[in-house]
């Protein structure tokens, strides 16, 4: 009688352990332009959950493996991005089409504004404003970078962020875990990173790390990066950049 309870209580268990682990499927999804309805090529999917990527062919088709109820981030230049579930129906009928409406771009007016250069060298030397910025490198890259001041003092606010809760690195990187996490499978996937190479926008960074477009830039700036870099560095220098700060944050921290 004994061997039988145990059987069933095993029995009866599996289905509650299955359902912890979601069934991982590959889906089809076809992006068209809501206004001509016509597949756009070259769009860029993320699965923000698992952390990987792909574009769309030139039929504007893409396949992805998911899970039931993962989010994915779609996004394409001149269009407007948006976060699409994958449903059960999705799931069930294996492809599904999904509609992008293109932005209206409103071109504002840009001045100009040169130095007010004398002619005399020792004089306009001093009136070109300097920046002292130091080239470093990301491995993976081909190119250099221009970073922040990187000397001893580099690391201060690293160092006080650990001992002051209100301090912006804190709130980020001790809240964040979960999502920062996610920075060392992003630098493994190959679609992922390609994307982020040629992406300045900081949109999909902002989507998988849970901040603000406006918080990475007070991260780097705490960081120590200079605004140049902050300025002009693509996305996945930013990621990089990002990644190297949290790592040196979690050094110190145990320190």
């Amino acid at each position: 009688m004994r061997y039988l309870v145990v059987f069933l209580f095993a029995f009866l268990t599996i289905p509650f352990y299955a359902q912890d682990s979601p069934t991982v499927q590959k889906v089809i999804g076809t992006i068209i332009n809501d206004n001509t309805m016509l597949p756009i090529s070259n769009v860029n999917v993320i699965n923000i959950n698992k952390v990987i990527g792909t574009v769309t062919n030139s039929k504007g088709n893409f396949e992805m493996e998911v899970s039931l109820s993962d989010t994915l981030h779609i996004s394409c230049l001149g269009f407007q991005s948006i976060k699409v579930k994958v449903t059960n129906d999705w799931i069930k009928n294996k492809s599904t089409k999904i509609q992008l409406t293109q932005k209206a771009y409103a071109l504002e007016e840009v001045i100009i504004r040169p130095y007010n250069l004398t002619g005399f060298l020792e004089i306009d030397s001093k009136l070109i404003p300097i920046k002292e910025n130091y080239r470093y490198s990301i491995s993976g890259l081909p190119q250099g970078y221009e970073a922040g001041e990187y000397s001893p003092n580099a690391f201060a606010h690293v160092m006080g962020s650990i001992f002051n809760p209100a301090d912006l690195l804190y709130n980020f990187f001790g809240k964040k875990g979960t999502e920062l996490k996610k920075l060392r499978i992003m630098k493994k996937d190959d679609s992922v990173r390609n994307l982020l190479e040629s992406k300045f926008d900081r949109e999909t960074l902002s989507v998988l790390l849970g901040v603000d477009k406006k918080e990475i830039a007070e991260i780097l700036q705490r960081c120590n990066y200079s605004e140049s870099f902050i300025s002009s560095a693509n996305d996945l220098q930013i990621m990089d950049a990002i990644s190297q700060c949290y790592e040196e944050y979690k050094i110190l921290k145990k320190k």
